[in-house]
């Protein structure tokens, strides 16, 4: 059965129901995890703390715990005291104990570098009672490290003021963007999702993939993405992106969203206000997106309005530019307009805003980083996130210290953050208990079960997609030339059409190399009488385009971004899966070999 879900997650649960989402799932959706986020709420199970990191007992508490706010009549020496008691009353009183710098830090969420933390986060969490913990992907190759780290975190956390636990965040969307790698599920992705078009393929991936986080000690999901393939061909969306169509994103985005928080994660939407209108990058640069209010509030913002109506936790805010609504290249995430205007008073938004991580370029502002953090608060922003640990004396702290304590609009704005991400906290993590914001004792016991296995595979074989024309099956008595660029699709080509020759071109190869990889291929050309190409990039393509120049019969299996296929549907046979998991070319070569019917649909308009 379903783990119960917190008491967030449950309320909000019967706002999904409102979207229909479940009369569309059709069917009960079975599930079997002896050990559950809503069992370890109800038991408290002692385990004794590890020691943390070196020079971390060092540090001299934070000044000024105690706020100039009138007492509490409420007990709250500790975060875990405040089971069962109302949560206005519960806020107050968490409140009335914090000083300056306990509430200035549950709005920053930093990262560290390698497997480990490092006593300049542990000082943070300690000193300040740091908001968050960013998991990124140079933290995450081995998934029993990441678990000793964030043990380790939450450890210190109990030292911190006032026990408050840290969100444990990352990016574990699905598909193509898995931060936490290591024995967590590689999944055919929310592409692959618009393409089946079903509800409960959102609901299930996510629930899935939630259960591997909370295992883990993850709390927070930087997902749902919800940005539209308005452009397929975009290099950092592309695969990412549900579908096209705004109001199909917003349903299978509400349906993942539940899924993720059925297992004890929170969810977090993004890029607001949207990234799928531009090709460019907004870790590099500030994508300038050209478009009016109108077309967006119809279009992008559509998935966001109905993401706020059923109260997901988490928005996070993209450092997008869009001049014709703001009157200048200010980026989104810094932006009044924006995130409380539009964000919070148009569509009543009243859940969580992280920004994207202000380390990267399209968050830059003329007064360097300390300017981008004041910004950011200012504009609404409730969470700021940074991809590295800042210094104790960073200068972006100090500012901010410093306009908390002379700037009453300052601190009024600082205080209603922390009272929101407080908030979040009693919802979200107090209803776990101490333990449950910790890792599994076993975590690589939740990882890749049978049960979900079997779902991502059922799931591949819904999402395959047939584009244009069909020459199916490969014929029995051909010579098959098969040549892709994933170990993974080779590997099914070989058991799956035993007679044919493999050949491994690169992923991304340099300019020189695709020229003498190419070569290779052509050479193998002649022998043979059809050639599957899996693309997955426009070098890819080069490949399918050399196979359909010498006159091969050719078949291509398109993986993640389907946009790179698109010029082979009229004349070839394009079998289109959104992914490089295993399941996905188990699924292409079952159409291939014609033993399923490619039942899924483009999600994208194929024009585009």
């Amino acid at each position: 059965m379903a783990p119960e879900p917190t008491r967030y997650a449950r309320a909000w649960r019967l706002g999904i129901a409102a979207l229909a989402v479940v009369a569309a799932v059709g069917a009960a959706i079975p599930f079997s995890y002896s050990l559950s986020r809503g069992d370890r709420a109800d038991v408290e199970v002692a385990r004794s703390a590890t020691a943390p990191a070196e020079g971390f007992l060092s540090e001299e508490p934070a000044e000024g715990l105690l706020s100039e706010e009138p007492a509490s009549p409420v007990e709250a020496s500790s975060f875990w005291s405040l089971a069962g008691v109302d949560e206005e009353a519960a806020l107050d009183a968490l409140l009335a104990r914090m000083g300056p710098d306990e509430r200035l830090g549950q709005l920053f969420m930093l990262s560290y570098g390698g497997e480990e933390p490092t006593p300049l986060l542990y000082s943070w969490i300690r000193r300040r009672g740091l908001g968050g913990v960013k998991i990124f992907g140079w933290n995450a190759d081995d998934t029993g490290k990441l678990a000793a780290a964030i043990e380790a975190i939450q450890n210190a956390a109990e030292n911190g003021p006032l026990d408050v636990p840290p969100f444990v965040a990352t990016d574990q969307e699905g598909g193509w963007i898995r931060h936490v790698r290591g024995s967590t599920s590689v999944t055919p992705g929310n592409m692959a999702i618009g393409a089946s078009g079903w509800p409960s393929d959102a609901y299930r991936s996510a629930y899935y993939i939630g259960v591997e986080l909370a295992a883990l000690g993850v709390t927070m999901n930087f997902a749902p993405t919800v940005d539209l393939a308005t452009r397929p061909e975009s290099t950092i969306i592309g695969p990412r992106a549900f579908s096209s169509d705004p109001t199909e994103t917003g349903i299978l985005a509400a349906a993942w969203a539940r899924g993720m928080a059925d297992a004890g994660v929170l969810a977090t939407a993004k890029h607001y206000p949207g990234h799928g209108d531009t090709e460019l990058d907004s870790h590099g640069i500030l994508p300038v997106i050209d478009i009016d209010e109108e077309t967006l509030w119809n279009r992008e913002l559509v998935p966001y309005r109905m993401l706020t109506a059923e109260g997901v936790p988490g928005v996070m805010s993209g450092h997008l530019a869009f001049p014709r609504i703001s009157g200048s290249n200010e980026p989104a995430s810094l932006s009044r307009h924006f995130i409380q205007e539009l964000l919070r008073e148009r569509m009543g938004y009243d859940g969580l805003v992280i920004t994207d991580d202000l380390m990267m370029s399209g968050a830059a502002s003329p007064g360097g980083l300390s300017e981008t953090c004041e910004l950011a608060i200012r504009a609404g922003n409730d969470i700021l996130m940074f991809s590295r640990t800042l210094a104790l004396d960073d200068a972006a702290w100090a500012r901010l210290a410093r306009l908390y304590r002379s700037d009453a609009s300052f601190k009024a704005r600082v205080d209603e953050s922390a009272r929101r991400v407080l908030r979040a906290k009693l919802r979200w993590l107090l209803p776990l208990g101490r333990n449950g914001v910790r890792p599994d004792d076993a975590p690589e016991a939740a990882m890749r079960s049978e049960e979900s296995r079997a779902f991502f595979a059922e799931q591949a074989m819904r999402s395959a997609t047939v584009l244009g024309r069909s020459e199916l099956p490969l014929p029995e008595t051909a010579r098959v030339l098969v040549a892709g660029p994933f170990g993974d699709f080779t590997a099914e080509a070989s058991a799956r059409v035993p007679r044919a020759t493999l050949y491994r071109f690169s992923y991304q190869p340099s300019a020189d190399g695709l020229a003498s990889e190419l070569a290779s291929f052509r050479a193998r050309l002649p022998a043979a009488d059809a050639v599957v190409v899996c693309v997955a990039n426009p070098e890819g393509a080069a490949f399918a385009r050399a196979a359909r120049k010498a006159g091969k019969r050719l078949y291509v299996v398109s993986a993640l971004n389907p946009a790179y296929a698109m010029e082979f549907k009229d004349d070839a046979t394009v079998v289109a899966v959104y992914s490089y998991a295993r399941e996905s070319f188990k699924a292409a070569f079952a159409v291939l070999t014609g033993d399923i019917e490619a039942i899924g649909r483009l999600p994208i308009e194929a024009g585009s």
